[in-house]
């Protein structure tokens, strides 16, 4: 098996992998969304770090820590995914998976004009077409729902923001994530204890099963994206970003297929739009790309 292979079968697994969590986060609805972030922070941690000692990176991890503008960023960056995290796991317990799919289909055009006007990036003609495309279906979804697709756009953008917040950096995601996790996990207990204090948690509350599964978030949590880096490094960025649409697209049929979600003609109308920009993008990206590789290497 040669690494390009490895590769897409990494992606394969990291894509699928998030397109069908809606079924746990789903099942674990007994938990709330709040304690279900608590959990998928904390387990985060303690798989990464185990994880970190298996590589024996503890004196690269020593060496970012001590770098005080990078422990800035990814404070940052923690921040905005356990916002993202919590926004997620929420819309997904209160039968809005179809919404939270929408947003994760924007999040490559959304990424293109975030490149414009912080890093100076000049998307092509086809990428502007693609943007207003993609622009005209969420102009569609609030002209018929009568209201702004907010759970989509907000998933949209604070991911984004996290993407182009770790591009500033420059970590890895492996090792930034056990970064971003450890920073918040302090306030993650923090917060179990005050719950533990104030309610009844789910966890500990007498079902091992129940238990065992919240240890789980940290494995849905982590594992995917391990198999993102390792994907990651053997493909190019323009052929992993043909499987970002995995996700999104088994989550789509999830809320639609088996979660029994509407899907209302006008929807239909603004994901038409959304996949029609993502073909101009990917086009206009596989162009891009082939103008910039030798003939040699494309014959």
């Amino acid at each position: 098996m040669n690494e390009s292979t490895r590769g897409a079968l990494y992606a394969l697994g990291a894509y699928g992998t998030w397109g069908v969590a809606p079924i746990y986060f789903v099942w674990a609805k007994f938990a709330g969304p709040d304690e279900v972030l608590v959990h998928r922070v904390v387990w985060s941690v303690v798989l990464l770090a185990l994880l970190v000692t298996l590589q024996g990176r503890w004196r690269e991890m020593r060496s970012l820590v001590a770098d005080s503008r990078k422990l800035g960023w990814l404070t940052l960056s923690g921040t905005l995914i356990a916002v993202n995290w919590l926004v997620y796991i929420w819309a997904l317990q209160n039968e809005r998976i179809v919404e939270a799919s929408l947003g994760y289909y924007i999040n490559p055009l959304i990424n293109v004009l975030l490149g414009y006007v912080f890093l100076t990036e000049r998307p092509s003609p086809l990428q502007w077409l693609a943007l207003s495309i993609a622009g005209a279906g969420v102009a569609n979804e609030i002209a018929n729902a009568g209201n702004v697709p907010l759970v989509g756009l907000f998933l949209a953008l604070s991911f984004g923001t996290y993407g182009l917040v770790r591009k500033r950096v420059g970590v890895g995601s492996v090792m930034g994530l056990t970064v971003e996790t450890a920073l918040l996990a302090p306030i993650a207990l923090a917060y179990f204890g005050w719950l533990s204090a104030t309610s009844t948690p789910a966890f500990g509350a007498g079902s091992v099963e129940r238990d065992l599964g919240l240890v789980a978030a940290g494995i849905v949590t982590a594992i995917p994206l391990v198999w993102f880096a390792s994907a990651a490094l053997r493909l190019s960025l323009t052929v992993l970003g043909l499987f970002q649409y995995i996700g999104p697209t088994l989550s789509l049929l999830l809320a639609v297929f088996i979660y029994g979600e509407p899907f209302r003609s006008a929807q239909a109308v603004t994901f038409g739009c959304i996949w029609t920009a993502l073909v101009i993008f990917t086009t206009s990206a596989l162009y891009d790309r082939a103008k910039l590789k030798p003939f040699s290497d494309r014959v």
